[in-house]
């Protein structure tokens, strides 16, 4: 069969490493070609850099112009919930009522596959929209759901890792399951699923208050038994539902105890929020080489607080960057990014933005421990990336026109870039259509 060879022409940013990272010097860490060239074979990076050196090393390929663009990796959601699109931007609650008020109404319709699958294709085709192309997604309880996710996500060639929301007390009868049955069901999805194709299996334990010691206990059997799969869950988002934990788990130190003591902490774990932990969390946290998903949109919608990214940097934990719709009020990691600053200045401090979107590609390739296969353009990985159209919008245009920097015209597209402001998505080396 002969190869697919495709060079994507344009302003090309991606990175290398942290370029906030505490004592690494920012310069090495990204890559910026004004006049740039990505060349993609069969769906892989063969090579990305100045335009005319590097097309004149791969004569044959087509060349696709793409002029008041800047290209970068696919964005990566750390963290989102499936079965809560149909609730997004839902009025007026904090966590835990929010829970009982909108969320687990609105996961009980998952337990009907044609509903399921309905939602999978506008949850998948609204990542697309707003760039993202890999994310970390829990389904609800049922097992239907997970399925209807992870075929709507095969047909599209996405790399996505999800699971079966693990959840057996403290809830409602439609969305609660058994410590056994979660088992069953998760090594079932697991054995299906997992390495299919691009996608990767999450074991789900929705958080510490709905899972009982015994769920918990079998969540960290499936992960020693799975070497390879991902761990989700959720750990201090609230005041409420941290002093909850404390009734809960008398016996644990803290929240991240919890945890700890099944087994659940580990290279391949991510923890939603992590905004209220304690010192020995923090460094408990680092230790186990967990991650983080920052989630600030959420966080500010709900009223939950403020994430300490520079805590997280002191402990060098790895953090990704999560709209988890639907506490999130917006698909779009821009928006996501948008917001995280505000949360830095609220604290006193920045959020520069070549550290901001590195976040959002390579530090959340990072954070799922994925960065091997994706996150930047070096060669041999997976060329999911898109297109940001520097002309999205009237003042978008007139903005960028004053800029003097690549920076400074970085930070007002970030700021002021939602969906429109993506003029083309590729998955694999292949244009989405949507």
């Amino acid at each position: 069969m002969t190869a697919t060879l495709a060079a994507h022409r344009g302003e090309i940013l991606h990175f290398l490493d942290d370029p906030g990272a505490p004592g690494r010097d920012a310069a090495d860490a990204w890559r910026y070609f004004p006049d740039g060239a990505l060349v993609v074979e069969d769906g892989i990076v063969a090579a990305c850099g100045d335009a005319a050196e590097t097309l004149a090393k791969f004569p044959a390929a087509r060349v696709a112009e793409h002029r008041d663009c800047l290209l970068v990796p696919g964005l990566i959601d750390a963290h989102i919930h499936f079965p809560q699109v149909d609730i997004i931007a839902a009025y007026g609650a904090q966590l835990l009522d929010w829970l009982q008020r909108h969320t687990y109404p609105a996961e009980a319709r998952f337990a009907e596959p044609a509903h399921a699958a309905a939602a999978a294709e506008v949850f998948l085709d609204e990542l697309l929209r707003n760039g993202t192309t890999t994310a970390l997604v829990f389904g609800s309880v049922h097992p239907q759901s997970v399925d209807a996710l992870f075929a709507a996500a095969h047909a599209r060639n996405l790399r996505l890792l999800a699971g079966k929301t693990m959840m057996d007390r403290n809830a409602p009868d439609a969305v609660r399951d058994t410590a056994e049955s979660s088992y069953q069901d998760s090594a079932k999805l697991l054995a299906k699923w997992h390495r299919k194709g691009r996608l990767g299996y999450a074991v789900t334990p929705r958080f510490a208050p709905t899972s009982s010691e015994r769920q918990l206990q079998l969540a960290g059997r499936l992960l020693a038994e799975n070497p390879g799969v991902h761990l989700q869950t959720h750990i201090a988002e609230n005041a409420r539902e941290c002093a909850w934990v404390a009734e809960l788990f008398p016996h644990c130190r803290d929240y991240l105890d919890v945890y700890d003591r099944h087994g659940l902490l580990g290279r391949r774990a991510v923890l939603a929020h992590g905004i209220h932990l304690n010192a020995r969390e923090w460094a408990r946290l680092a230790e186990a080489d967990a991650n983080l998903a920052f989630c600030p949109t959420s966080n500010l919608f709900m009223g939950s607080g403020l994430f300490d990214l520079r805590c997280a940097d002191e402990h060098h934990a790895r953090v990704g960057l999560g709209s988890d719709v639907g506490g999130g009020d917006s698909f779009s990691l821009l928006r996501v990014i948008n917001e995280a600053y505000k949360v830095e200045q609220l604290q006193g401090r920045n959020l520069p933005p070549l550290r901001a979107l590195y976040l959002a590609t390579l530090g959340g390739a990072r954070a799922l421990d994925l960065q091997d296969v994706i996150g930047n353009f070096a060669p041999g990985k997976e060329a999911d990336f898109i297109a940001l159209n520097y002309r999205a919008t009237p003042l978008i245009t007139r903005r960028l026109a004053g800029c003097r920097d690549l920076e400074e015209k970085l930070f007002a597209l970030l700021m002021l870039g939602d969906d429109r402001a993506v003029d083309g998505v590729w998955v694999m080396g292949e244009r989405w259509g949507g």
